[in-house]
């Protein structure tokens, strides 16, 4: 497992493009039959990719719980948020199936022990996206469609920046400890997220870019306001965000990300929006 410790403002701002790389982006989440996965000293989230092919692949596999996290099992104190970003696929949690087509959500509540993952087709396998959180409260395993999800439409095409927030693990729709998981689509002719951009400094974030046509990338900005920086983000990256950075993005093309919280509150409307003319 791959770990990541927390990052000063101070110190950023002097670091390579290597170093940015090397501190916050996430790469290479899907291999076959194979869990990788990155835990973030910010806020103790976990970054995880799982892609079943010949196998049922148990959440745990390759990883030493106890070294890692102190408890017998992976959720003992954790809860989970898992998109499906592949073929269609399923996840069993303590015996019971959730069937996963692309963009669907499920939630797993602490305290599940058995949780496994797989796919329906070996040639289009399923590529599930997890991010986890310290949990200290049983909640309710939940599945959630992208049909399903609560939609908040924002921008407009004038500024390049429609979209729809679609918001699955969130307090309007379930209850959760701590995490929140939403994924938000960029329409046709759209390229900007999160402009004008924000910080929450009660909250970490985690973005993971997807649906990016071949040969296209997204430039992802980040930093404190008065001093950004841009990082070059290909089709299934995850990258971690601080509280301290704002996080928004600007595509080649449109495209689609999950973006996950953990921190202090659930309140998606508390942040620290600065203007585009505000930024350096």
């Amino acid at each position: 497992m791959d770990i990541r410790y927390s990052c000063n403002p101070a110190d950023f701002r002097r670091y390579t493009t290597e170093e940015l790389r090397k501190e916050f982006v996430i790469t290479d989440l899907y291999k076959k039959d194979a869990v990788q996965a990155v835990y973030s000293h910010v806020d103790r989230m976990l970054v995880m990719g799982i892609m079943p092919v010949d196998e049922v692949v148990p959440v745990d596999k390759g990883i030493d719980v106890w070294h890692n996290f102190g408890t017998e099992y992976l959720l003992e104190r954790r809860e989970a948020g898992v998109f499906n970003l592949g073929g269609k696929g399923y996840i069993e949690c303590d015996g019971e199936r959730f069937d996963l087509a692309f963009e669907d959500c499920l939630y797993i509540t602490k305290e599940t022990r058995d949780v496994k993952f797989g796919s329906c087709d070996r040639e289009n396998p399923a590529k599930f996206y997890l991010c986890s959180a310290p949990a200290h409260k049983k909640c309710k395993t939940t599945f959630l469609s992208i049909e399903k999800a609560q939609k908040k439409p924002l921008g407009d095409e004038k500024n390049a920046n429609k979209r729809v927030i679609n918001q699955f693990i969130h307090p309007a729709v379930l209850e959760t400890c701590q995490l929140s998981m939403g994924l938000t689509q960029l329409a046709p002719g759209s390229v900007w997220n999160t402009m004008p951009s924000h910080t929450h400094e009660r909250r970490m974030e985690v973005y993971t870019y997807f649906d990016l046509p071949d040969d296209n990338v997204v430039m992802h900005f980040m930093g404190q306001p008065q001093e950004t920086r841009n990082v070059v983000m290909q089709n299934f990256d995850a990258i971690i965000s601080p509280s301290w950075s704002i996080h928004s993005g600007c595509g080649t093309s449109n495209y689609t990300f999950i973006w996950a919280m953990c921190g202090e509150n659930q309140a998606f409307d508390d942040m620290d929006s600065f203007s585009a003319t505000e930024m350096r």
